[in-house]
């Protein structure tokens, strides 16, 4: 799957669903979304998809762990009737059974610190023949995004690399296929995403988005105030080098994931 045009963004702060657009527009073309089904919107994060779902769909709901993002999910869907919200891991909430008829996901599902109970208990939420459709990231070394800012910051080495969530963890099809079969999903597929990532108007604005990842924030915080001021003239000038007429863009790859359940869920 690639990109049909670039968007045009207008100067003023990136966010998460700018900096995703391609991307969100990929799974609007893969989730199949009929109307009257019942979604659920894993890692909502702000809403958007939860929301552009609702357009299509008879119920959505939206869960994130974050506070603040399901605050300001709720309050864009102001007026939006058929979409709700919850503060809720969707690795262990108590979802109706058998209730929805699809399951999607944008860069929702790559930090469960239990895949297999997750699967399990969302396969436990959706209706026999239920479905799924979610965005994940491939590997590290195929995200120019991540290994260029990594690499501006010092971190790229074996012994330096950076040891939170890792965003990358279902990058192998092989091993993401043995979870979601394990939960009873069956029918997998993988379709390659080919797409920008977009992280402002221009560098600096770029480099405000960029300051805000927790990798970055916490290697900087690590540094000592000349490193981190070099390190930091190393990251503005890679993202200097990725400037266009449309923006600054770095390259990546993700994987769109459907399955369907092989048999009816047990309650759990």
């Amino acid at each position: 799957m690639t990109r049909d045009a670039a968007p045009e963004y207008p100067p003023g702060p990136c966010g998460f669903d700018a900096e995703l657009r391609w991307h969100t527009e990929a799974l609007r073309r893969a989730w199949d979304i009929r109307p009257n089904d019942a979604v659920l919107d894993i890692g909502c994060g702000s809403g958007q998809t939860s929301r552009l779902a609702a357009g299509v769909a008879g119920s959505v709901l939206g869960v994130d762990i974050s506070p603040s993002a399901i605050e300001r999910a709720r309050a864009l869907a102001a007026g939006l009737d058929n979409v709700t919200f919850e503060l809720a891991d969707a690795q262990g909430h108590d979802f109706p059974r058998q209730w929805f008829d699809l399951a999607i996901s944008r860069f929702g599902t790559m930090f469960f610190a239990d895949p297999r109970a997750a699967f399990a208990n969302i396969a436990g939420a959706l209706r026999p023949a239920g479905r799924l459709a979610m965005l994940v990231w491939q590997s590290r070394e195929r995200n120019e995004w991540d290994v260029a800012i990594r690499r501006s910051l010092g971190v790229d080495g074996p012994d330096a690399a950076y040891d939170g969530p890792d965003a990358f963890s279902f990058g192998d099809p092989s091993a993401v296929e043995e979870i979601l079969t394990s939960a009873g999903f069956a029918d997998i597929a993988f379709a390659d995403v080919h797409e920008p990532v977009y992280y402002g108007h221009d560098v600096t604005t770029a480099l405000e988005w960029v300051h805000g990842f927790t990798y970055t924030s916490e290697v900087l915080k690590r540094l000592e105030p000349d490193d981190a001021a070099r390190a930091d003239e190393r990251l503005r000038e890679t993202l200097a080098a990725h400037r266009t007429d449309r923006g600054v863009l770095f390259d990546s790859r993700a994987w769109i994931v459907t399955a369907h359940l092989a048999r009816p869920s047990i309650a759990r």
